[in-house]
């Protein structure tokens, strides 16, 4: 069931009350380790914000989401309800305040019933790197979700959910999207508010979702993108109405859409291109019109994602000191505050979040910034102008999510660089700042399992996106 079937379901008299129980005898039975906590709670989570009912059915039958069964990633602020990021620095930790987007969810009549795995700090491509335990994807149970919001992808491919929200810095929607075969859409950065979500790279993370449909992808956004003065990357967005009306457009002759050269190197999987060719045939025969360009410096975009996000990680995570969060332990134990910080990171942090203070702290030293972090921003910026210079000819871009189809758990764990290389496509639009859309559109020949067509606009351009992506998915894949 999508959450426009849901939705139609609770306006035809059923009670939201008793779908909802059928979710949570779901969750309870989950094999792939998709969530870390459950809350069956409704009524604390909507007194929790201060939201005033006397039934519960019938409040929530009477809101826009009608208490659809939605997931959230372990990284947003829920006041009352542990959110732990997935790490042992926050295990209990307890926010007294709920992030921004999360209200607006509960306003619009979404009640949080699950937290969802994820890599730790969102740091990781397969969800292994989380506290708790590694993730498994629903397609192929040998094999990883994607990440680091595999949790919540792996919770919509089996239906243990409608729906479920996640942030993205690098491509942490979009490829467990096409690796468990669901709609992963993130808008241009600034849409949605980051505040209340626990910061990894706050020059690059954005809210996002997954939904089984590219409509449902539409119903959801609507009550994510709101200006929050809290934030003060917010952008206040007036044309949101204009994505619900490019679901009504059929025709595909007016779009100019670029197909880079540079999405089809040697890391590139055999079936992966295959399926990715295929579809750009097939849109072509919808009507538009697909040509072959070059982006030579998207080739950078990956080095300069990975001096500038754990640049930024190092500085979001120093906070975590044993002191002002949940983990920590008897100070008079230790000769000095050194000597406790340095115990307290060690015993709090895990394996990756380490790699990437360590390494990256030195990133923004004195004697290193100009060298590897003033360079890698200067890219930054030439490939926001390689962007730029594309769109003033096309609608769109298209190609691969991911360079590959899901692997085996545990396959790159000890291969950091193997694994960075899974976001080769995904950190280009971070870096500028762009909406794009992971759509499943089949699977690999080679693996049999999920592939991503990565559908990238310019900013504040998403309704192209959405235009594209349901007459894929209503002329391809639907009909079949």
């Amino acid at each position: 069931m999508n959450l426009k079937q849901y939705i139609k379901k609770i306006q035809n008299g059923e009670k939201p009350s008793e779908i909802i129980k059928q979710y949570i005898e779901k969750a309870k039975s989950d094999k792939f380790n998709a969530y870390v906590r459950l809350n069956e709670n409704s009524e604390e989570v909507l007194k929790n914000e201060w939201i005033e009912f006397s039934n519960l059915d019938e409040y929530l039958t009477n809101t826009p989401l009608k208490w659809a069964p939605i997931w959230v990633k372990d990284n947003y602020l829920t006041k009352g309800f542990i959110t732990s990021a997935a790490s042992k620095m926050l295990e209990n930790y307890v926010s007294p305040y709920s992030s921004t987007v999360y209200k607006n969810l509960v306003k619009a009549g979404w009640v949080m019933i699950w937290k969802t795995n994820m890599d730790e700090f969102a740091m990781g491509s397969s969800t292994e790197t989380s506290y708790f335990w590694p993730t498994k994807n629903p397609v192929d149970e040998t094999k990883i979700p994607g990440g680091s919001s595999g949790g919540s992808a792996a919770a919509v491919a089996a239906d243990l959910c409608i729906a479920a929200l996640w942030t993205d810095t690098g491509g942490s929607i979009r490829q467990p999207a096409s690796l468990c075969g669901v709609v992963g859409f993130k808008p241009t950065y600034g849409t949605n508010s980051r505040y209340g979500i626990i910061a990894m790279a706050s020059s690059l993370d954005q809210a996002g979702t997954f939904t089984k449909t590219v409509e449902d992808a539409v119903i959801l956004s609507k009550y994510l993108a709101w200006y929050d003065e809290n934030d003060a990357t917010s952008i206040a967005r007036n044309d949101i109405e204009n994505w619900k009306k490019a679901l009504e457009k059929q025709n595909l002759s007016w779009l100019k859409i670029a197909l880079p050269k540079d999405f089809f190197g040697e890391w590139l999987q055999q079936g992966v291109k295959e399926k990715i060719l295929q579809i750009v045939e097939k849109i072509k025969e919808l009507g538009a019109q697909v040509e072959e360009v070059e982006m030579p410096l998207l080739k950078h975009a990956l080095e300069a994602y990975y001096i500038i996000m754990p640049a930024e990680v190092s500085t979001n995570l120093a906070r975590y000191d044993g002191i002002k969060y949940w983990y920590g332990e008897n100070t008079f134990d230790y000769k000095n505050i050194y000597e406790y910080y340095a115990a307290i990171r060690a015993k709090g942090f895990g394996k990756e979040a380490k790699r990437r203070i360590l390494l990256w702290t030195y990133v923004l030293s004195a004697g290193a910034y100009e060298k590897y972090y003033g360079q890698a921003q200067k890219v930054r910026k030439l490939i926001k102008q390689e962007f730029d210079r594309i769109f003033k000819d096309y609608d769109l871009i298209i190609g691969p999510t991911s360079p590959t189809t899901a692997w085996d758990l545990g396959a790159k764990t000890e291969d950091p660089l193997a694994m960075y290389l899974a976001d080769i496509y995904t950190v280009p639009v971070n870096l500028a700042g762009l909406p794009a859309m992971s759509l499943p559109v089949g699977n690999a020949s080679d693996t049999n399992l999920p592939v991503g067509l990565h559908i990238i606009a310019d900013q504040f351009k998403e309704d192209k996106i959405f235009h594209l992506a349901n007459v894929i998915e209503k002329n391809l894949w639907l009909k079949n």
